[in-house]
């Protein structure tokens, strides 16, 4: 797996710091792994579908519940952390908020046409390596271009 890197945060107290959950979403085409981005809503920056916690479920059952409503993924979640990265939740008309964001591995099965945020978001495939260039974040950015799915756990 890949090495952490340092996150950072701004100078906030604990409590003001959210957590997130994504998705990494994963394919192999011949020999060769893709990963999926998706557009944020705001920016349309190339980002990993990812959410806030949802009450009864994991952190990687509300990160496969992301993967669906940004991205219309049918696939399977483990249940294995990544990586962690960080990065400032901007919200129209409020101070921005930190966020530290676990991230879990969904592999891919299909993609549905229709989808909850399909008219709000494009997706694309990528090698890892060039999702890795496509992100914003350098913690996000090492996940990416490090992931190898023989290393996850069966």
């Amino acid at each position: 797996m890949s090495r952490q890197l340092p996150l950072s945060l701004r100078l906030m107290s604990k409590e003001d710091v959210r957590s997130q959950f994504a998705a990494l979403c994963w394919r192999v085409r011949g020999d060769r792994v893709q990963v999926l981005l998706v557009t944020s809503r705001g920016t349309g920056r190339w980002i990993t579908p990812k959410g806030w916690p949802e009450d009864g479920m994991t952190p990687a059952e509300a990160a496969q519940r992301e993967a669906w409503e940004e991205a219309g993924v049918i696939g399977r979640v483990q249940d294995q952390c990544l990586g962690v990265y960080s990065y400032d939740k901007v919200i129209e008309g409020k101070p921005s908020l930190p966020c530290l964001v676990m991230v879990y591995p969904v592999r891919v099965k299909a993609l549905a046409g229709t989808y909850p945020e399909a008219a709000e978001r494009r997706r694309k495939w990528f090698s890892p390596r060039k999702a890795a260039q496509k992100v914003a974040e350098p913690e996000l950015a090492r996940i990416l271009q490090d992931f190898d799915p023989r290393l996850l756990r069966s």
